[in-house]
Order: structure tokens, then sequence, then C-alpha cells
């Protein structure tokens, strides 16, 4: 199972995480309280930039000066938008989940990105804190490898376990392990880490 944290800001956290997971995000949207203006240069996670609605030419230069691997696309963005910054970096498109979603949108950006995210929808994509009724995946049929997002806990650990869908390739971990915006709890996300990863040696 993949595992990605996102947001992150202090250094020190980014350091003490990129041996233990496989993605580390960093938002680059101002509005969002985590956001920052660069990342560090040294890591061996899968470095993901953050991006909601940006202009393209801004995200290429990102990706060129942060050396991104991965860009996530949190806002509207459209499927040539994501095809075109696919030439330059892989591309994880996420979308908030509600029970009015419609599934069919997903299908146009299958060529075009490499995983999608399901997050919990809300005005302000994304860090809510919140869980999405994990029930609603049962619609996603198409074959494009997808992230959980949204609320994700040490409580969800039970339903990160039971949880099946031939597509679900991992989760991404953020506001439940903080003690304020971007400052991350490393001890809890250990532990969390620790506990998926073991369960899934026990399974193999």
């Amino acid at each position: 199972m993949l595992i990605k944290v996102c947001g992150l800001r202090v250094p020190d956290q980014v350091d003490a995480l990129t041996d233990q997971v496989d993605f580390v995000g960093f938002i680059f949207y101002s509005k969002s309280p985590r956001a920052v203006e660069f990342a560090p240069k040294s890591m061996k996670a899968n470095r993901v930039g953050v991006f909601v609605d940006e202009e393209l030419s801004l995200v290429k230069t990102y990706i060129r000066s942060e050396q991104l691997d991965i860009v996530q696309c949190h806002g509207h963005e459209s499927p040539e938008y994501c095809s075109e910054l696919r030439k330059h970096a892989q591309i994880i498109k996420a979308f908030g989940v509600g029970p009015d979603f419609d599934f069919k949108q997903l299908s146009l950006y299958t060529d075009c990105v490499d995983y999608f995210l399901f997050d919990t929808k809300t005005p302000n994509h994304g860090g809510s804190g919140i869980r999405f009724n994990w029930d609603l995946l049962e619609q996603y049929t198409l074959e494009v490898p997808f992230l959980l997002s949204g609320g994700i806990g040490s409580t969800e650990i039970p339903s990160i376990r039971s949880f099946k869908h031939p597509q679900f390739a991992g989760i991404d971990i953020n506001s439940r392990f903080e003690t304020e915006p971007g400052d991350k709890n490393i001890e809890q996300i250990n532990t969390f880490i620790h506990e998926i990863r073991t369960h899934q040696i026990a399974q193999s």
C-alpha cells in the first residue's frame, strides 16, 4: 500500500518521514494554511507538488525548480491541462467526493493521469479532517489506481484494512496528524505507518 503524507512545512519532519513513506506532498496553493514556497531538496520519497487551478506555466516552473516527481491537481483542472503537465511529471488528479458525485466524469481523465485521489468534498480543496463515505467508491469501475484521502487518522486503521477495491493503491494523510496546520506529529505518523505496514506483511 502506498502512503502519502501531505501538507508538510517543517524540514526536520520531512527528513524524519522521507524513508518511511512513498510520497511527500508540498502545497503550493497560497490560500492553504499549509502553503509553502519551496520544497526541501534532499529526500528519498517522491516529491509531490499540490496545486489548485494554477497557471500551467507556473506549475512547469515549479516542476523544474522544486524537482517535483508528481503534480497533484486539486482544483477543477481539465483533462487537457493534466495531459499537458503529464509531459513533465506524473499526475494525481484529486476529486472531492460527496453523495452526488458523478463518477462518469472520471472517464475523461483516464489517459492523462497516473492516479486519482478521492478526498472529502469541501469548499476549501481538502484538509477538512472529515472522512467521506467510502462505500460510494463501489461506483468507481475504471482502471486508474486511486488514493484514499480525507479525515484519515489512526482510528481508521481497521477500516483501511477491511477496505477492498481492485484499484485501491494507497492512502493520503494530513490534518488528522497535526498539532497545527503544517506541523505534523511524527511519532503518531510513525506508529500509524508501522501498524499499516505490519498488517500488510502479515497478509502477504
